[in-house]
């Protein structure tokens, strides 16, 4: 196939809304050894903690935080979104905003967390924000699933996704991988990385529909991802026949301190 021509960001960023409940139902959730890092490198527990999390869709990482005894607030600029977090989540508070201007008091937060949200927001305005929202101590978390490219059936379909959108994945990995500047190009955020390997089995048609819920592929015309995810099936199915997929993830952890 040729490279799909790029959405615009914006588009991108409001394509979730109409896939909202294909979302929540099949993206990949979070480990707790997520989490046991995030305690460790801000030094505090999430017990009790007052918690922001932007950007928070569906509530998947929200919903993990609220678990771990967190008192959260979620924020999340998307209707569609929203209203599945809502129906999903309704014993947990949410507004509607972004990380650029975060509808939240000033020093009101223990930590501020992203979850696949970060690089929605423009850093000049959401770094600031953060800032102003964390108490002196607080931390300030970003993390993705990423694709564990080293596994060989995900290295090959990344590929192949990389063929249709015209994008390295494997360069784009290795440059996050390799510097935290780019999460905070002004550099006012001290950042510490860390990264946690984990895995989940779920059935060739949650895999694909997990693939399908990305905004590279709902912006995209219905026959062209039609097309790429019936011929992802038939790969699929000969590495893994007994149509279960042992998807593997590495989460990138991104955490700085307000000192």
């Amino acid at each position: 196939m040729t490279p799909t021509p790029s959405p615009s960001h914006a588009l991108r960023a409001h394509s979730f809304n109409a896939a909202a409940a294909q979302y929540a139902a099949h993206r990949p959730s979070y480990p707790p050894a997520l989490f046991d890092a995030v305690e460790e490198v801000a030094g505090r527990s999430l017990t009790g903690a007052k918690v922001v999390d932007v950007g928070a869709g569906t509530g998947i990482s929200t919903a993990l935080l609220h678990d771990r005894g967190a008192d959260v607030l979620a924020v999340e600029p998307g209707e569609g979104m929203a209203a599945e977090f809502r129906r999903r989540l309704p014993h947990i508070p949410i507004v509607r905003g972004n990380g650029n201007a975060l509808p939240v008091a000033g020093a009101h937060a223990d930590f501020v967390t992203y979850a696949q949200a970060w690089h929605w927001t423009d850093t000049t305005r959401s770094v600031p924000e953060v800032l102003r929202v964390l108490r002196p101590g607080g931390a300030l978390a970003l993390w993705w699933n990423t694709d564990a490219l080293d596994v060989d059936w995900i290295g090959e379909a990344a590929d192949r996704k990389g063929r249709l959108l015209g994008v390295d994945f494997a360069a784009k990995k290795r440059r996050a991988q390799g510097s935290t500047g780019l999460a905070d190009p002004s550099g006012r955020l001290d950042f510490v990385r860390e990264e946690v390997r984990w895995s989940r089995r779920v059935p060739i048609d949650a895999h694909l529909a997990n693939v399908g819920s990305h905004s590279d592929f709902l912006v995209m015309p219905e026959d062209r991802r039609t097309a790429f995810l019936e011929e992802e099936r038939a790969h699929l199915l000969e590495v893994f026949p007994d149509g279960t997929v042992e998807e593997t993830y590495d989460v990138l952890l991104l955490v700085a301190l307000r000192l």
